[in-house]
């Protein structure tokens, strides 16, 4: 089948776009303010706040692959379908829970232990991290299921990409304004130091997030279609006879290591079940890209509002202005993505996008005092970070192939590796903090230079181990693990 038959029309592809808009809006706060309003605004301790971070992480790494399970194996609310059905279930709980995050408790004051406080936003951000979950990992699970050409596919993802970067900017963008208008209040605020004063600032960004997410969301379920494939949920259900699996698996040794990843056609011999895929080596490897990937992007948002304000000592607009180059480039730079894969392949992409990581963790590294060189700094950053995150998700989904039964688990579990892996390093990271006060000391200089240079340069040497495992060993299903599962079905 052609690319143009199997591609979707532009507006389908921008309709499909809009509904990680909310998620991705939500992410850019959680990600790049979290750490800052808890310990620069609300005064928590370094531990606390990267335990909240954490307790959110496990929260989402536990329910992703959960809810992934339970995607594959539901048949969705009546004719509704199965992904959008848990999208909506996904919507309504962040909607419902991410604007208590980002304010003061309700009832607390200068005198409420810590611990009280850690107890209040633990479940709303447990409620707000299953949302997260279930939204993404519904809208993942769309991109095999509505399109099959590879090319299509990074297509599609590269309009998601696009429209996460649009939800970053829009995010950098109003906090920007809202930091303006307090300080045309006050002059001398836009300059201060982050305190408790900038609470209605992310109060109101949060509400701000929800309403513009809200319509998007709104868009997303009257323009997108789910496609109903019954013939795989029914094959799904039957089991495989030790005799067929037996005939089969000569078969399948005889030509099964030259085949590709899956046959392309939409008529795959098996339907793996979820079992299947930890049976498999290349499951493994686009997991290890993937977490490094997401590594690299998520911690680099997380620590860059510390590294600006600590390490380079710039006014707090700037944690609003260098986030909004770092994704403005990344939005430019995914326009060339599907020509440049297209051109040299997905892995030597990716491995670009790596080296204008490496180029950013050197010059940070080099230069301690880059000031206004920054700007340039954070271009590269954000154009690398764009590349890597749009080929791994690329990769995923070339993966799953035609394997859409347990597409929704492939993702799921890529995105557990992600999240236990981001808690874990920032909660280190938290702990080897040498402040203990909401006042950082000089030593937090040096501290969150390295960081900056280990989350992007270190993380992208393991990002480049994993991505040369699958240049040596391509990504594809080993047919003699399928042939002797009994969680494969074989449909004639």
């Amino acid at each position: 089948m052609s690319d143009e038959v199997q591609s979707l029309p532009a507006l389908k592809k921008l309709g499909y776009a809009t509904g990680h808009f909310l998620n991705d809006l939500c992410a850019s706060m959680w990600f790049t303010y979290l750490l800052v309003f808890y310990h620069s605004v609300l005064g928590f301790q370094n531990t606390n706040a990267g335990l909240l971070l954490l307790i959110g992480q496990v929260a989402d790494g536990i329910c992703t692959p959960l809810i992934g399970y339970e995607s594959d194996k539901s048949s969705g609310c009546g004719n509704y379908g199965k992904r959008k059905t848990w999208h909506l279930v996904g919507t309504l709980s962040v909607v419902l829970s991410f604007a208590f995050i980002f304010n003061q408790c309700l009832g607390c004051d200068a005198l409420t232990p810590q611990w009280a406080s850690l107890v209040y936003f633990a479940p709303f951000i447990v409620v707000f991290q299953f949302g997260w979950a279930a939204t993404q990992i519904s809208h993942l699970s769309l991109i095999p299921e509505l399109v099959t050409c590879e090319h299509a596919k990074v297509e599609l993802t590269a309009y998601r990409y696009a429209f996460t970067v649009i939800a970053n900017i829009t995010v950098y963008a109003v906090a920007y304004l809202l930091f303006h208008v307090q300080a045309g209040e006050d002059d001398d605020l836009l300059s201060d130091a982050l305190g408790p004063v900038d609470i209605p600032i992310f109060r109101n960004l949060s509400l701000i997030v929800l309403g513009i997410g809200t319509v998007f969301s709104i868009i997303f379920h009257w323009s997108t279609t789910e496609k109903r494939n019954e013939a795989g949920q029914e094959g799904g259900r039957r089991g495989l006879g030790a005799e067929d699996e037996e005939e089969e698996e000569e078969e399948e040794e005889e030509d099964g290591e030259k085949r590709p990843l899956l046959r392309r056609s939409g008529t795959s011999t098996y339907f793996l079940q979820w079992k299947c895929w930890l049976r498999q080596p290349s499951f493994y490897q686009v997991a290890l890209l993937y977490m490094s990937t997401r590594l690299i992007v998520n911690l680099s948002q997380t620590y860059i509002s510390m590294y600006l304000l600590n390490t380079l000592g710039l006014p707090k607009k700037f944690i609003a202005t260098i986030p909004l180059v770092m994704y403005v480039s990344g939005f430019l730079f995914s326009f060339i993505m599907k020509p440049l894969s297209k051109f040299i392949g997905k892995g030597l992409t990716y491995f670009v996008g790596l080296l204008l990581i490496m180029a950013f963790s050197y010059w940070v590294l080099l230069d301690v005092r880059m000031g206004e060189a920054v700007y340039a700094a954070a271009a590269l950053l954000g154009a690398g970070s764009a590349t890597i995150l749009v080929i791994s998700l690329a990769m995923t989904a070339e993966l799953i192939g035609d394997q859409t039964q347990s597409g929704a688990f492939v993702y799921g579990a890529m995105s557990f590796t992600d999240k236990l892996a981001n808690g874990v390093a920032v909660m280190i990271i938290q702990a080897l903090h040498p402040c203990h006060t909401v006042v950082c000391c000089s030593d937090c200089v040096w501290f969150y230079h390295y960081i900056m240079v280990i989350v992007t340069g270190g993380v992208a040497v393991v990002a480049a181990l994993a991505l040369c495992s699958i240049l040596v060993w391509p990504i594809k299903i080993r047919p003699r693990d399928v042939a002797v599962s009994n969680d494969v079905v074989r449909v004639n």
